[in-house]
C-alpha cells in the first residue's frame, strides 16, 4: 500500500483507509469476529440441511426469499429523488417530444416539398 496514490475526483474508501484497517479497537474487532463466527454458522445450518440426503421438505433460505419479494414488489420501497426524476423524464418524456418533432418536421417537409412540386413521387400504393 505503500505505492498507493490517491485518485484526483475520488475518496480512499473506508476499507482501504490504513488508519481504520489497521488501527482497529479491540470491541470492534470482537463485533467482526462475532458477525463473522453468526454468518459461518447459519451458512453451517444451511449446508447440513441443503445436503441432507434423507431430506422431504423444502429448505427456505430468507435471504433469497427477501430478493425475490423485493424484486417482485419495487414500489413499496421507491423513493423518489432527482435522480429517479431525472431519469424518468428521459426515458418517459423526452422520447415523446423527439418522435413528435421528427414527425412534425418531416411531414412539414414534405407538404412544403409537395406545395413546391419538387417532391418526385413514385406510385405506390403502400405509402
Amino acid at each position: 500500500m505503500a505505492d498507493y496514490r490517491e485518485a484526483p475526483l475520488a475518496t480512499r474508501p473506508k476499507t482501504l483507509d490504513p488508519n481504520e484497517y489497521f488501527n482497529v479497537s479491540p470491541e470492534q474487532r470482537r463485533a467482526e469476529e462475532d458477525r463473522a463466527a453468526l454468518r459461518a454458522n447459519l451458512k453451517r445450518q444451511y449446508q447440513t440441511q441443503l445436503n441432507n440426503p434423507h431430506r422431504k421438505e423444502l429448505i427456505e433460505d430468507p435471504a433469497l426469499t427477501r430478493w425475490v419479494y423485493a424484486r417482485a414488489n419495487p414500489y413499496a420501497t421507491f423513493r423518489p429523488t432527482f435522480k429517479t426524476s431525472l431519469l424518468g423524464a428521459m426515458f418517459g418524456v423526452v422520447p415523446l417530444f423527439v418522435l413528435y418533432y421528427v414527425f412534425k418536421t418531416d411531414r412539414d417537409r414534405k407538404e412544403d416539398q409537395i406545395k413546391a412540386g419538387t417532391l418526385n413521387r413514385k406510385f405506390s400504393l403502400s405509402s
